[in-house]
């Protein structure tokens, strides 16, 4: 832990949503009156507002906006369209949020236009009536089927991603013109009702039936398969069931959809994903941070059903999974099932809605400060180490690569989940102020991976597949090891002073092909299967690529192997390494804070190096982000430079003057 030099944090009485960007995305797009396809008020406005999908930086740092795919300059149509229902509608939830919260008339009217615009989009009559065109032209012309394909094609032949966002905004739309609008909202509310009645056709059809996914079961009745989608569309149900707690048609959607969300969390504290809520029934290997509301959903939801048994998945996913998240580099895009993708405002943003979101509804305020660490991401907290957001235009960067390098423009769903994080942060003052005061990550020490292909084999080979994508999960670092019978690899491991926990990934296959046991020196930390997957049900691929947990840790100690025999043919991906203790260091104007996150099975004590003249203030929570009570656990002020973390737990600790 170093110390900064002091500064001052910018005074979080300034807002931080700045809108200007976002209504420059904004256009007017004619709407044609056609059968199936009609909205609010047609006759009397024949245009609404729709966002451009896409906004490249110029040289002189001013910004062209594009639609998706190319462009014909003949017709002036491109290949996707210019506008999409995604945008539309989060874009209409951003205005909805920024009028709700500052009464600001000019964000009303345009979350009036882009509502009246989204539901234009949406097909009104005929076997797909609810279902939602995904694409639309500058001129207003739709787009039912882009290029490249998109699945359902038509895009309004069945449920999806967009429909799943329609309800989000239509909930959330009716909520706030309830009042100040009656008849739009009813409007609005018939629309939510004919979303409704197309998700009780298709995905809701099945609830209480259940899939398999490489031998477990996942629920049926979640949209497109997708904790994700089925998230955004809770959101909107729960703003639109407080507002009409009479609708039992929706609060039956709302119980249904969440309970198939609280359904899909995976792993626990020493076996992956450490308790993320998985976003997609056909893969138990993959965890993508887009769409990753799913924590917020079932927090939202759980207390709006007067539901707390719902609400241990959010818990398991903020406090469980969110701190390994940060500590092993930050919200990457993906683990599949290893780290390092891309960080995308998207990603990011889905954290810091659900931890708030979570902190409230679990009254677990070390949420709070795991927050102020994501959400710091956007002010400097990240890979390139430069801010991410322009408070003083309303800008944002469309992503930052694992080597810093960053997409530098500033597109319509990067600025839309930016801003919904600065209201959030607007919204919640104390918050603010501990994100604004982070603006630098010192460091990271978090789960890790070494490629097996990195070690020495007997008995075996190194394979590099045509493609790394098995069809449900990613082969890390491009290739694997293949041992048969009695072969064995042994893989150089980087020294470390605590113990850690070793997850072997193998890719299991389904025929019976034994195990491989994992030692280190005289330590035998375990076992993984080779073989006899689960059925592969819903999932893309047979088999599975996963990281297997190990009975027991590697010892703390100098460089060390681990060595993995094969009683059967094996394919070895690689390692994953977690400390026991793993951490997150980030300075700026607030001075120097860690954030120490444990996968122990009992409380430990981490040493700092501590300068001469501070002291540490430390404040433990445990596995559900609740206060440990102050005592014997370490809490307040510590001169000698001991961190103390419960099992499961987290601390948050600062380093201060005496």
């Amino acid at each position: 832990m170093t110390v900064a030099p002091p500064a001052t944090a910018p005074p979080s009485s300034v807002p931080l949503t700045n809108l200007a960007h976002l209504n420059f995305l904004l256009d007017a797009v004619a709407l044609k009156s056609m059968s199936g396809h009609t909205t609010y008020q047609l006759e009397q406005q024949p245009a609404a507002q729709a966002p451009w999908t896409y906004a490249d930086k110029n040289a002189d740092g001013s910004y062209t906006r594009l639609g998706g795919g190319t462009l014909d300059s003949a017709t002036g149509y491109w290949s996707q369209g210019a506008f999409n229902a995604d945008d539309i509608a989060r874009t209409a939830v951003v205005y909805l949020r920024h009028w709700q919260q500052t009464g600001n008339a000019g964000s009303r009217e345009h979350a009036f236009q882009t509502l009246r615009s989204l539901t234009y989009l949406q097909t009104t009559a005929g076997p797909n009536a609810g279902n939602v065109v995904l694409w639309q032209q500058a001129d207003g012309t739709l787009n039912p089927s882009a290029k490249p394909v998109e699945l359902p094609d038509p895009s309004d032949s069945a449920e999806s991603y967009w429909l799943a966002r329609t309800v989000w905004a239509l909930g959330e739309g009716y909520a706030a013109f309830k009042s100040a609008d009656p008849q739009f909202a009813a409007f609005l509310a018939d629309r939510l009702h004919l979303a409704l009645a197309s998700l009780n056709r298709q995905s809701l059809a099945k609830y209480g039936h259940f899939y398999v996914a490489d031998g477990v079961q996942v629920p049926a009745w979640l949209i497109t398969g997708g904790a994700d989608a089925s998230a955004e569309a809770v959101l909107g149900l729960a703003a639109y069931v407080t507002a009409a707690p009479g609708d039992d048609g929706a609060t039956i959607a709302l119980r249904e959809l969440t309970e198939g969300i609280a359904g899909m969390p995976s792993g626990s504290l020493r076996q992956w994903p450490f308790g993320a809520i998985l976003p997609s029934v056909t893969s138990q290997s993959l965890w993508h941070a887009w769409g990753g509301m799913a924590p917020a959903a079932v927090a939202t939801a759980s207390s709006v059903l007067h539901r707390p048994d719902l609400l241990a998945a959010a818990i398991k996913d903020s406090a469980g999974f969110t701190p390994q998240l940060l500590a092993a580099g930050g919200p990457d895009n993906a683990w599949s099932p290893t780290p390092g993708e891309a960080q995308i405002a998207y990603g990011v943003d889905s954290r810091v809605e659900s931890l708030v979101a979570t902190a409230k509804a679990a009254n677990a305020p070390g949420l709070l400060d795991v927050a102020a660490v994501a959400a710091a991401w956007f002010f400097g907290a990240n890979h390139n180490g430069a801010p991410a957001y322009n408070p003083a235009t309303g800008t944002a960067i469309d992503g930052i690569e694992t080597d810093g390098r960053t997409n530098p423009n500033s597109g319509a769903e990067s600025t839309i989940h930016t801003l919904l994080s600065m209201l959030t942060l607007d919204a919640n003052p104390s918050l603010k102020a501990k994100a604004l005061a982070i603006n630098k990550t010192v460091g990271t020490h978090g789960l890790s991976v070494v490629e097996a292909e990195s070690g020495s084999i007997t008995g075996g080979t190194v394979v590099k597949p045509a493609s790394t994508w098995t069809g449900e999960a990613n082969i890390s670092g491009g290739a694997y090891v293949y041992l048969t019978a009695g072969g064995s690899v042994t893989i150089p491991v980087p020294a470390d002073n605590q113990a850690r926990n070793v997850y072997p990934i193998v890719n299991r296959s389904i025929a019976p092909a034994g195990n491989t046991s994992w030692t280190s020196g005289r330590t035998m930390l375990g076992t993984t299967p080779n073989a006899c997957a689960g059925a592969q049900g819903v999932t893309g691929a047979p088999g599975i690529l996963y990281p297997f947990a190990l009975g027991s840790p590697l010892p703390a100690g100098n460089t060390a192997s681990v060595v993995g025999r094969s009683s059967g043919t094996a394919a070895i991906d690689a390692l994953l390494i977690q400390p026991e203790i793993s951490s997150v260091s980030v300075s700026g104007p607030g001075g120097d804070s860690s954030l120490y996150v444990s996968a122990a099975a009992r409380t430990a004590v981490q040493r700092v190096d501590l300068p001469k003249g501070f002291k540490l203030q430390q404040q433990a929570f445990d596995s559900s982000g609740r206060p440990v009570p102050a005592g014997p656990n370490g809490n307040g002020a510590d001169h000698s430079g001991r961190v103390t973390v419960v099992p499961g737990g987290f601390t948050w600790v600062t380093l201060v003057r005496k």
